[in-house]
Formats: structure tokens, sequence, C-alpha cells
């Protein structure tokens, strides 16, 4: 009788079929999980760092996003955007943040922003900033396209994006009142957000994953839905609004991200 060892040919094919397709299931679930981690500790490092330059421009210029009483200046110089605020002189959302930020880039509004795509012959073309509205289907977020491409924006050091409405200023919100979806409504001027990778897609909003408003977002911040760490809902847009000294989600997905442990 003749001994066998080893595998035939046959048993090697099946198995490294069986690793493939397990493979296919399991790896799609694995980044998403992965992505979704780190837009969500990206999101709350950036929060932090707003709500510690309205705390430190309270603290050294004697005014926040609430005492800001005029809109940001901007000058063209050799076709570059360019943002002239300082606190010593302004007071302005963009004179906080050049005053109490280091490392950030001013980008003017957010249609001047670019990133590099590559193209089917294996070019590169640059391609500006657009919210991928369709990603969530269109109309069902927060934010809209045509509206925030007007806004102002900042790079932050660690590639994040952050922009404001251009006429922001005086974002008060009275002592004892709770942020809800009728404040911000009546102060769409205090509204912005953070594309936590900066212009590398998929530039979607976050959006919730059950409930009523599954797929969908409001800005019904009083009432949190669930955000689970999948690619159609944990992206990397997230509205937020600026008051007093303070920078708080806008939506009720950013607002359970912010709020959840994971």
């Amino acid at each position: 009788m003749t001994k066998r060892f080893g595998f035939t040919l046959a048993e090697v094919l099946i198995t490294l079929g069986i690793i493939g397709v397990v493979a296919a299931m399991t790896i799609p679930t694995l980044i998403a999980n992965t992505n979704g981690a780190k837009y969500r500790s990206q999101f709350k490092k950036t929060i932090s760092t707003l709500n510690q330059a309205g705390l430190m421009s309270q603290a050294q210029y004697d005014f926040d996003y609430a005492g800001t009483t005029e809109k940001c200046k901007q000058a063209s110089a050799a076709g570059t955007i360019t943002s002239l605020d300082h606190p010593d002189t302004s007071m302005t959302f963009c004179a906080i943040l050049n005053g109490t930020l280091t490392g950030q880039t001013w980008q003017g509004q957010v249609k001047n922003i670019q990133r590099q795509e590559t193209q089917s012959d294996g070019s590169s073309k640059a391609v500006a900033y657009a919210l991928n509205e369709g990603g969530n289907t269109a109309g069902t977020g927060v934010l809209k396209n045509a509206t925030i491409q007007t806004y102002l924006a900042y790079t932050l050091a660690d590639g994040s994006i952050v922009a404001f409405d251009p006429n922001a200023a005086g974002c008060e919100l009275p002592i004892g009142t709770a942020m809800s979806s009728t404040w911000i409504n009546g102060h769409t001027k205090c509204m912005g957000f953070i594309d936590v990778n900066g212009s590398t897609l998929p530039n979607k909003e976050v959006t919730c994953t059950e409930g009523a408003n599954a797929n969908k977002a409001t800005n019904k911040v009083e009432k949190p839905c669930v955000v689970k760490n999948n690619a159609r809902n944990m992206t990397d847009v997230f509205p937020i609004v600026f008051h007093d000294a303070t920078v708080e989600p806008a939506s009720d997905a950013a607002k359970y991200v912010l709020t959840s442990a994971k």
C-alpha cells in the first residue's frame, strides 16, 4: 500500500477558494469598521480643538464666537485668497482661528479646495471639493453642496477641513437654553462642517442607520439617532454649529457620534 503525503491540487484549490470567499465577505466590513472608528475619533478631536480655540480667544482677546461682530475679511493676492483677520484688530471667526490655532491653512471658499483624482489613463486631474449628496440620496442630509461651496474654510494641521458660513458673527445661545433644531434653524449663519479626512473621498455627510430617518440626517440634535460603523452611514463629513465658546454637532447623526463611545 502506498502512503500519500500532502494535498492534491484539487484540495489546495478548493481551500484557496473558500479562503477567498471568506475574505471577500469579511474584508470590506473590517475596512468599514476601521474607517468608521477613525472618522469618529477625528471628529471628536476636531470638535475639541475648535472648543479650545473659542475658550482661548475668550481668555486672551476677550471675545469668542458669540462676541464676533463682523464677517471675515478677505483679500486676493496673486490669485490666492488670504485671510487678513487677527484678533488684535478684528472680532471675526477667522480672527479666532488665526489667533489660537497653529499649523492651519486658510483655503478661502470651499470651492477653492481641490484634490487630485487619478484618471482612467493613469494621469492625475485636479477636482474641486464637492459634497457627495448623491451618495446618501440627494437632499437627505443637513448640508447642501450648493450652500457649502461659499463657506469659508481652513485645513487644520492634521488634515481636517473646518468650514463655516461667510456671514458668521454674533453666534450666542442664551444661558439656560438647550441646543435644538429651532435654534439652528434661526441661526443658519452659525452653521459649518468638519470633513475629518480633508478633501479625500467619500466627502459624504454622516447619516442615521436605524429608525424613521434611516440613511438620512436632520438638525433635530435633541433626538440623536444611531449611527453604526458601516461605509454607508459612518462617513467623513459632520455638520456643526458655533455658539459662545462652543462648537456642537448640528445633526442628529453627528450628535450621536460625538456622544457615543463607539
